[in-house]
């Protein structure tokens, strides 16, 4: 079997989610680091049948293909992996598999594929006979199960774009129930798949993948908490955490999800983006457009009004709320200002030894007041790290 390595630009990668390089500007936080190789990062497999749809999915969601030009992709013949790392807040590796492949293949080194695996994506023609595609999940799946028990399996519904709701619905209860069956009747009765329809002329893509992504975020429980404390301080109805450059969402609050808000999130993230590179760098400038200034807001006509506000140069904040809810926006503007520094409080504790809270809670001389210096050592519920409500809400 051959193996097509990509070249990497850097040399490793600081443990969790960040590159080496990654950097907050002066807020950065000097300590010692583990270094990892590129080997040690999450590894997402993608695997299905031939002209599936996998090696699209990945072009649109991590390379900006439009769905058109995906029609012209050459079908897969060897395994090749990408690296995601170095452009973007989620740090993982994509390893995308020829649908013909062999697991009883002499060459095929399941230890090797599956053992450092996080996630497992397969990927079925919902437009096509998916009685051979569930055959092969079936086979992947027991494979995989016994090398890594560990292992999230994800099941992508694909190409649903052209059939109707109604047939969407039937397909995917069907697909679900006999996948399932196949798994009890060999004794795989504790593994659980997770089914997602999907298409990538429309933003589903984004959204399951967001889901897959999101499973392989140690601190997504204290992101949750964090935004719920934000959006009921400052009268905001959904709040998404986004990484710029995929259009996926690493975290939201626990209030349902809308599709269509969901949407106009990733659009207003296009819009921002593409008006920043018209008019934010001045000409024959080399740069990043989205920065610390990066800012948006965009008032629709049903009286909603969307909010971006930048996090570090990968992530960004975007909220949906009320226009007469945004007459207070210093007082949402202050909360950001806290949510950000405990949004990269979070992910800075993995740098520092766990310490003891010792006595009351101190808090910081500047402008973010309510929140600890020894931040990093609280459990996932950080009920206490925001703004409160009492003193700052009228």
């Amino acid at each position: 079997m051959s193996y097509e390595e990509e070249g990497y630009s850097q040399a490793g990668y600081v443990v969790g989610s960040f590159p080496k390089d990654f950097g907050y500007g002066p807020d950065d936080h000097d300590g010692e680091v583990q270094i990892i190789t590129t080997t040690q990062k999450p590894r997402i497999l993608l695997m299905g049948l031939r002209r599936s749809g996998k090696s699209s999915i990945q072009k649109v969601v991590f390379h900006k293909m439009s769905p058109n030009e995906t029609l012209f992709l050459e079908s897969t013949n060897k395994i090749i992996k990408d690296d995601i790392s170095n452009s973007s807040f989620v740090q993982f590796q994509i390893w995308d598999f020829p649908g013909q492949i062999d697991f009883f293949d002499p060459t095929f080194d399941s230890e090797v594929i599956f053992g450092g695996c996080g996630a497992l994506v397969f990927v079925i023609d919902a437009q096509d006979d998916y009685m051979e595609a569930l055959n092969k999940l079936h086979m992947t799946v027991s494979r995989a199960y016994k090398v890594n028990t560990e292992i999230r399996f994800e099941v992508f519904i694909h190409k649903v774009d052209g059939l109707s709701d109604d047939h969407k619905i039937e397909t995917q209860r069907d697909i679900n129930q006999r996948a399932n069956d196949d798994l009890l009747d060999t004794g795989l009765d504790n593994v659980h798949l997770s089914f997602y329809l999907t298409s990538i002329y429309d933003h589903s893509i984004f959204e399951a993948f967001s889901k897959v992504v999101q499973k392989l975020i140690p601190q997504l429980p204290t992101l949750e908490n964090l935004l719920n404390i934000f959006i009921t301080n400052s009268g905001i109805e959904k709040a998404f955490l986004f990484d710029v450059v995929s259009k996926i969402y690493i975290a939201t609050d626990s209030s349902p999800i809308d599709m269509q808000s969901y949407e106009l999130c990733c659009d207003m993230i296009d819009v921002v983006i593409d008006v920043s590179c018209i008019y934010g760098l001045p000409e024959e400038t080399e740069g990043s457009t989205f920065d610390e200034q990066s800012c948006s807001t965009i008032k629709l006509n049903n009286g909603t009004v969307l909010y971006l506000r930048e996090i570090n140069r990968f992530l960004a904040l975007v909220c949906i709320l009320r226009e007469e809810n945004f007459d207070r926006q210093g007082l949402i503007d202050y909360n950001f200002h806290c949510l950000r520094q405990a949004t990269q409080d979070v992910f800075q504790v993995q740098f520092k030894s766990p310490r003891k809270l010792e006595g009351t809670t101190k808090v910081y001389e500047s402008e973010q007041k309510s929140f600890p210096k020894n931040f990093g050592s609280f459990p996932p519920c950080h009920e206490d790290l925001l703004i409160e409500a009492p003193t700052l809400l009228s």
